[in-house]
């Protein structure tokens, strides 16, 4: 099974990786960036989301293991790989299982340690959703505003809203099997060796996602690792900011 992608541009190979209930197209407005500048983006949709295949088994090895088979299929070697959030897991995990094949990494706000669970009501909201009733993108904001009060959140989970047939709507993303695996979703990275490559961890100013005592776990798995502050920005840095978040990795690469 291959992974669904969206590949804008011609140069160096270059990856990203969108985060939980995310999708490829999430990241096209700075593909498209980084694509003039002279990179072949490869914006990916992993497993369970977007575009790419639906499937029972979810977690960070497996992920690893479909970007391995992503980048055999389309001969992409020494790939630099750009992950958000569970994007930055998976690319975290790909980098000390398959070092070899990684030029540089980068990570968007998450570190290696495990998170607790915190996307229940988020969970629950879209399973509440019933599209027998709701027949637009107005009305399914409505009906999951009860469960995600933030206006911008919603925004993004209804990104995945697709027509499935002829006057009937539905979510891009497996949401029965993402739900019964919610846990993966947190879980720590697993290595006995470090990836040595050049890494940039970049998190926002207003995220608690990496903090500073998360740098020893960081630099044991990424020794040269670099650590950069996006400023006035929250876990979606790369949406908040995306001018900063740019020039940032712009000067790293």
């Amino acid at each position: 099974m291959l992974l669904h992608s969206q590949i804008l541009g011609q140069g160096t190979p270059f990856l990203i990786l969108h985060g939980f209930l995310g999708m490829s197209d999430n990241w096209k407005t700075l593909g498209n960036r980084f694509a003039e500048e002279g990179y072949e983006m490869h914006l990916v949709d992993q497993r369970n989301h977007g575009r790419s295949f639906h499937s029972n088994e979810f977690s960070y090895s497996i992920m690893a293991d479909d970007l391995k088979t992503y980048c055999e299929h389309h001969k992409l070697n020494e790939i630099i790989l750009l992950g958000h959030s569970m994007g930055g897991k998976t690319a975290m995990q790909f980098a000390v299982q398959y070092p070899s094949k990684v030029s540089k990494l980068l990570v968007a706000d998450i570190g290696p340690k495990a998170y607790p669970q915190h996307h229940q009501d988020i969970l629950k909201g879209l399973s509440m959703l019933d599209f027998s009733e709701i027949k637009s993108r107005g009305e399914a904001d409505k009906a999951l505003s009860a469960y995600v009060k933030e206006k911008g959140v919603r925004q993004f989970l209804l990104k995945n809203l697709y027509w499935k047939e002829k006057g009937k709507l539905g979510l891009r993303m497996n949401l029965p099997v993402l739900t019964k695996e919610i846990e993966e979703v947190g879980q720590a990275i697993k290595s006995e060796t470090p990836y040595k490559g050049a890494s940039l961890f970049l998190k926002g100013d207003r995220s608690g996602y990496i903090d500073s005592m998360d740098e020893i776990g960081i630099k044991k798995y990424f020794p040269n690792a670099t650590i950069e502050t996006i400023s006035n920005a929250g876990h979606w840095l790369h949406a908040e900011n995306p001018d900063e978040f740019y020039q940032k990795v712009m000067n790293f690469l």
